[in-house]
């Protein structure tokens, strides 16, 4: 396939630089979540309007090669790739995709508890079984945003209980799952509008009651093994809760 734009060829420029894109992004050279180049910069690279690169980058977006976010850019996307809405990955993996820096993590506890009845629901395990727990405060630029708790069942626990750099919240908690071999095959997220509670306030430095979105969240494998339950408390005045959608 050509990767520049043939000037004395009768198919539009637009559609030209359409399958240029499109290749890239379907070859893994742009990655999904990576940032296009700019509008600018595709005028510059390839000799056209910025008219008729708008027009690519709106053709991308219709057929699910790309997304825009904005004020950051257009992204690229792999259609099919994931079926109805879905809440985007892990905090920190996407923000640190999307540029972002100043991000910290607090681990503030960790160890095995004995589950509350929608933790061991959502993990299938018996009430009195005990589970692993990771709670965790992210900050952005100083101000928290998020207090997070995840629990694990044992088999998956013991490939974190020596994890020190998911322990100590310098290391992405989906990226050492992945590793371990718990790669999600689906997963059930519910978002509710609620009050801090007394404990959750504390966490995230407001006062009781202040408006904040949690989301509670179930992952499991292809085998239907449920491998990680999380409950996250947002504070979406300081980061938002991103949401990527595409048709199956």
């Amino acid at each position: 396939m050509a990767h520049t734009i043939e000037r004395v060829s009768p198919v539009p420029y637009y559609e030209q630089l359409y399958e240029i894109l499109r290749e890239r992004i379907s070859q893994g050279e742009i990655a999904e979540e990576e940032r296009l180049p700019s509008e600018l910069e595709l005028c510059r690279e390839f000799g056209l309007s910025r008219a008729t690169v708008r027009q690519t980058l709106t053709k991308l977006e219709n057929d699910g090669y790309a997304h825009r976010i904005p004020r950051r850019g257009v992204f690229a996307s792999v259609p099919g790739q994931t079926a109805g809405w879905t809440v985007q990955e892990g905090f920190l993996e996407s923000q640190l995709r999307h540029g972002r820096t100043g991000i910290t993590t607090t681990v503030v506890h960790s160890g095995y508890v004995t589950p509350e009845a929608h933790v061991a629901d959502a993990l299938r395990v018996g009430p009195d079984t005990e589970v692993f727990a990771l709670e965790r405060v992210r900050a952005l630029d100083g101000r928290r945003a998020m207090y997070s708790t995840n629990w694990f069942p044992r088999d998956v626990a013991r490939t974190i209980a020596s994890e020190s750099g998911v322990l100590d919240g310098s290391a992405s908690l989906n990226s050492h799952l992945r590793s371990a071999g718990f790669i999600s095959s689906g997963a059930q997220r519910v978002i509710h509008a609620l009050a801090a509670p007394d404990a959750v306030a504390a966490h995230l430095d407001v006062e009781p009651g202040h408006p904040v979105l949690r989301v509670r969240s179930s992952s499991w494998a292809a085998d239907g093994t449920r491998f990680d339950y999380y409950e996250t408390w947002v504070l979406t005045d300081v980061i938002p809760l991103e949401v990527s959608v595409s048709a199956s």
